[in-house]
């Protein structure tokens, strides 16, 4: 399958579900090329930006895992290359 490159973004507005997000992205990070966090403090969440190179049902497969998170938002963008 042809491999595709995707950002993932994420919203974590439950800091309990940071440890189970990070061993996701552990088990992924053969297909992250980098991956950029910002506290935004004065509104209590996380933001997240994942960049990939993967199969577009492994990039599926991972947002969806993200995205059952509690307090966890995630949406995909795929690049047209």
């Amino acid at each position: 399958m042809e491999n595709r490159v995707a950002i993932l973004a994420i919203v974590i507005s439950d800091p309990g579900s940071v440890e189970a997000l990070n061993r996701l992205l552990h088990e992924y990070g053969r297909h992250i090329i980098g991956r950029m966090g910002l506290p935004y403090k004065e509104k209590g969440i996380s933001l997240i930006s994942i960049a990939m190179d993967a199969p577009q049902n492994t990039i599926s497969a991972l947002s969806g895992k993200i995205g059952r998170l509690n307090g966890v938002s995630v949406k995909a963008v795929f690049a047209d290359i």
